[in-house]
């Protein structure tokens, strides 16, 4: 009745092991933060660089499924085209390769008794059971006592490291009693039979959801157990084939088909390969004998770690000139339904919190998209004032109406992306996102206030006296000039051109106060009328309202560059000490002089 205890023993060391992984992963996606963004941006439509792309954010995150699940949000918020992912997934494919080479150091072999005493210590430290107590820990150390949030992901780094080694250990100890056992030897032995090897490979990756777990496990029985290439080969191509399901089931809510079709790829690239390379290795075995495939020679988890590599290297090799071809069997196995549009809408899927450094990347572009289309929409009805149109006033509405969408949407998806555990990077640019895109949308707000200023002097055909209008130039020639700032410092995340912001805002609000009074003193001369007045009253207000926002957006990016401060105890000391703030304040009211 041993055996059951064994079982139980096996399947607590895998608990342990899936554990370990995810605690890693999380860590490294964490630790890495803006890297992910950077190593995102190199997204292209290049074969190489794509496939590039895909090992190097792999070998990051440490899960294939991740990334794929990741490429399916991506595609099914419009952010990527079904094409560009096929690159990036193969390159997942090798990516993944990585912890089974990690996990091959359980095979370290000590050597005799005649080796350097330096040189036997060396190799013994190489076991993962001499060092792993080490790292866990210096990472519980971290945990507890770090600060900042970089160390203490190192530190969960190291003891999901340490976690996932252990369980390693204990799956190969529950399986050591096997070896010694007939029956079992010769159940791997109907494995050696390809399609039954390829079927028990699929399903028990299928079942837990990771081929880097599953292939885990087979290094674990190799290592106390004698396993025979002829056994392993067959297994491994199945459990390429098995983790396709976690992208397939994350696939099912997709609402856009070209997101099905991402995992549908990354199950035709597997099942390709896996027939392709069957049909090369046991045909060429009819006609040659391949001296590892003897009977005798057993494969190690270093054995193994070489032919999931190799296989997941020879099929992108094989099927990377076939981006093409890919993609139109995966549109012949999901078709698009007749007479059914899909939606065009840009937004971020929830399938991106699975790895929340991509989801910072974009969100900060659909931000900076929703900076673009604010300032834009406000120039639109700036010359509404000069040149009223109906199409202008059509650009303004359409331009309000989607950031009321963005602000909506974006909103939402970063208040539960500032749940998840992010680099303090990520942590900051997200703060940034979160004081700024109700700024971006109130900005809109005041663009279709200025469109009915407008409709009413269209419809009313009244205008402002000579005067008036040049006092008007030149208030918005100071507006043309912080959108501008306000745009660039933000798309760019540059502190340096925020700080220009808050001067030229001070600068707007005495000329508005100054063309009020001018206004005032016209009034009492007879110059001008009292319905005037209101209108102008509307428009200054607007503008003031309009500069105060752009003054809002410039803090949240020099809070994001500097970290958690008080914004109104920030603009009363530059306004009060800062002498670079008092020379450019000087600097704008001698440019927009009335």
């Amino acid at each position: 009745m041993d055996w059951i205890f064994n079982v139980f023993v096996l399947l607590g060391g895998l608990a342990f092991f899936l554990y370990g992984m995810n605690v890693m992963s999380n860590g490294l996606e964490s630790l890495a933060g803006g890297k992910l963004e950077q190593i995102l941006k190199g997204m292209t439509s290049n074969k190489v660089k794509s496939m590039l792309l895909g090992v190097g954010i792999t070998a990051v995150i440490q899960s294939s499924s991740a990334v794929t699940v990741m490429l399916v949000g991506l595609v099914n918020s419009g952010i990527m085209q079904l094409g560009q992912t096929i690159g990036v997934i193969m390159g997942s494919n090798i990516g993944t390769t990585v912890t089974a080479w990690i996990l091959s150091l359980t095979s370290v072999e000590l050597g005799g008794s005649e080796m350097h005493p330096a040189l036997a210590f060396g190799l013994k430290m190489l076991k993962p059971s001499s060092f792993t107590p080490l790292l866990a820990l210096i990472g519980i150390a971290l945990i507890m006592m770090a600060k900042s949030n970089k160390k203490k992901s190192i530190g969960t780094i190291l003891v999901g490291f340490a976690v996932l080694m252990a369980g390693m250990e204990s799956m190969s100890g529950a399986v050591e009693p096997l070896a010694e056992s007939e029956s079992f030897a010769n159940l791997l032995t109907l494995f050696s039979n390809p399609v039954l090897g390829i079927l028990v490979g699929t399903i028990f990756t299928a079942i837990i959801q990771s081929s880097s777990a599953s292939v885990g496990v087979l290094q674990a029985l190799a290592y106390s157990v004698p396993i025979s290439y002829g056994t392993a080969i067959p297994i491994i191509m199945g459990q390429n084939i098995g983790t396709c399901i976690t992208a397939l089931i994350s696939a099912l809510g997709a609402t856009r088909k070209d997101a099905t079709r991402v995992a549908v790829v990354h199950t035709i690239i597997k099942i390709i390969g896996t027939g392709v390379w069957c049909v090369v290795v046991y045909g060429l075995m009819l006609f040659v004998t391949f001296p590892f495939m003897k009977e005798g020679v057993h494969i190690t988890p270093v054995g193994i770690a070489v032919v999931h590599t190799i296989f997941n290297v020879l099929n992108t090799i094989l099927l990377l000139p076939f981006t093409k071809q890919l993609e139109k069997m995966a549109r012949f196995f999901v078709r698009d339904k007749e007479g059914v549009t899909e939606q065009e809408e840009v937004f971020l899927d929830e399938r991106l919190l699975n790895t929340p450094s991509i989801a910072v990347s974009e969100c900060n572009a659909l931000a900076v998209q929703m900076n673009g289309i604010a300032c834009s929409t406000l120039r639109e009805a700036i010359q509404l004032l000069k040149n009223y149109t109906p199409e202008r006033c059509e650009k303004v509405l359409s331009g309000e109406d989607q950031l009321d969408k963005y602000e909506d949407k974006l909103g939402s998806f970063l208040v539960k992306l500032s749940a998840k555990e992010i680099s303090d990077e990520d942590s900051r640019q997200v703060s940034r996102m979160l004081h700024s895109i109700g700024n971006f949308e109130r900005l809109g707000d005041h663009a279709v206030n200025l469109l009915k200023v407008a409709q009413e002097m269209h419809e009313k055909q009244i205008s402002f006296s000579d005067e008036a209008n040049r006092e008007i130039a030149v208030i918005q020639s100071a507006l043309a000039d912080i959108l501008a700032r306000t745009e660039e410092s933000y798309d760019q995340n540059d502190v340096a051109r925020a700080t220009l912001v808050e001067p030229l805002e001070q600068v707007i609000d005495h000329l508005i106060a100054d063309i009020k009074n001018r206004h005032i003193a016209r009034l009492k001369n007879g110059y001008c009328t009292i319905e005037l007045g209101f209108v102008l009253s509307d428009l200054l207000t607007n503008y003031e309202r309009i500069s105060d926002h752009c003054s809002n957006i410039a803090v949240a990016v020099i809070e994001g560059a500097q970290g958690s401060f008080d914004s109104h105890e920030y603009l009363s000391e530059i306004k009060q000490s800062d002498a670079d703030f008092a020379n450019e304040y000087a600097r704008c009211r001698e440019i927009y002089r009335l």
